[in-house]
C-alpha cells in the first residue's frame, strides 16, 4: 500500500468559480526574474565615461574673449560660428565637450551666456574654442 493510493485515481479538481489557466500563461510564472532590478543599469551608468572640464590658460581665454567681442560688435550678421564648450553631466561628475554651430543672437541680461538663434544658451565660462 502506497501513501497516495487512495487519491491517485480521483478526477482533477476544477473550481466552479474560476476558469483553468491556459498553458501559455502558466509558463510565465516560471520565467526568470531579476533579483537585483536596476543592477545592470547601475553598472552601465558607472562604466559610462565622462571627462573633466579643460582649464584654459590666459592666452586661450584672452583669444576667446577677443572673438566674443568681435562677434558682438558685428551684430547679427547671420554668419555661422562654431562654439566648443563643456557640458556637465547631470548624473555624475565630469561631462563632455559639445560642438555647436549656429548664429549668435546676443548675450543674456547678466552677460554670462551666449544666446544662439535656435534658443540654446551657452555659458561663457565653459567655452573652450570659438571658430569664426
Amino acid at each position: 500500500m502506497n501513501k497516495y493510493d487512495d487519491i491517485i485515481d480521483l478526477p482533477h479538481y476544477d473550481s466552479p468559480t474560476r476558469r483553468r489557466m491556459p498553458v501559455e500563461s502558466r509558463a510565465a510564472q516560471f520565467a526568470p526574474f531579476a533579483a537585483l532590478s536596476g543592477h545592470e543599469e547601475a553598472i552601465s551608468e558607472t562604466a559610462r565615461h565622462t571627462s573633466g572640464m579643460v582649464e584654459l590658460d590666459d592666452g586661450a581665454a584672452a583669444e576667446i574673449d577677443r572673438k566674443l567681442q568681435e562677434i558682438l560688435a558685428n551684430g547679427n550678421s547671420g554668419t555661422d560660428i562654431t562654439i566648443t564648450f563643456f557640458c556637465p553631466d547631470r548624473l555624475k561628475s565630469g561631462g563632455r565637450m559639445v560642438k555647436m554651430t549656429g548664429t549668435v543672437a546676443g548675450l543674456d541680461k547678466d552677460g554670462r551666456h551666449i544666446i544662439m538663434k535656435r534658443g540654446a544658451l551657452i555659458p561663457i565660462e565653459r567655452i573652450i574654442n570659438i571658430e569664426l
